[in-house]
């Protein structure tokens, strides 16, 4: 059984400039992404990855073509009402995290689900249950500046999913990580797209990250130049992992 599409973009034109400094930074790009999936997207500097990362979570709005997100179209939505889908239906991580150094991990993470209108017990069990779901529920009560670079990713990815959003953006995740701590990202994010319904993206220069995605798309110029999918039947890295560790 196919997974669901929960994200579509078509035929996607972003032109940046005015007069004769114009530029299209997209020239036409096209992709869906599937619940279940861990996407990577790649290219080179200045081949539109950010560009196209920022259509995709509503914060630019395109010059050309047509974008879906949980079945809501986009085209001709207000700044306030992208706003709101953008809240309700996607996650954000970043290369530098954006906590806020005066909040708790769990005040960071509640801090996601109160703009969503979550708020009292039910968003601190939320904040906690996705703390705990990247392996951090013993550090509900610690300050960023009290934590490794990689446990501040992992706050950075409790807080994109404790709302459960379909679609989960990652930019960059690893960059600022070392080695042991970027794989251990990268497991994460792969963990969250197999075990819910996220559709998950990361825009990546890391070609340590290739072999936990389900995916790779490769963008040069602003157009998708390649596709790589993981065969039937043939599992990640992170999914042989995982059978290792059922099987002891």
């Amino acid at each position: 059984m196919s997974s669901a599409t929960v994200l579509e973009a078509r035929n996607i034109v972003k032109e940046l400039g005015r007069g004769a400094g114009k530029v299209r930074a997209l020239k036409g790009v096209s992709l869906d992404l599937k619940a279940g999936e861990l996407t990577l997207l790649m290219g080179p500097s200045g081949s539109g990855k950010t560009t196209l990362l920022s259509i995709l979570g509503c914060i630019l709005t395109p010059s050309e073509g047509t974008l879906t997100v949980a079945g809501t179209d986009t085209t001709g939505l207000t700044a306030e009402q992208l706003a709101v889908l953008r809240r309700q239906k996607i996650g954000f991580i970043f290369q530098s995290y954006n906590l806020f150094p005066t909040l708790t991990a769990e005040e960071n993470v509640r801090l996601a689900l109160d703009v969503r209108g979550e708020r009292g017990s039910e968003a601190t069990v939320a904040a906690q249950r996705a703390l705990q779901q990247v392996g951090l529920g013993h550090r509900l009560k610690s300050y960023p500046g009290n934590m490794s670079g990689g446990e501040q990713q992992r706050v950075a990815v409790a807080r994109a999913i404790a709302g459960k959003p379909s679609v989960i953006l990652a930019d960059e995740p690893t960059a600022a990580l070392d080695s042991e701590n970027g794989q251990a990202v990268m497991e994460l994010l792969a963990d969250v797209a197999q075990s819910t319904n996220h559709a998950v993206l990361a825009v990546t220069h890391d070609p340590r990250t290739m072999k936990y995605a389900d995916r790779i798309l490769k963008i040069e110029d602003g157009l998708l130049v390649g596709e790589e999918r993981r065969p039937e039947g043939v599992d990640t890295i992170h999914q042989l992992a995982r059978g290792k560790k059922r099987k002891k």
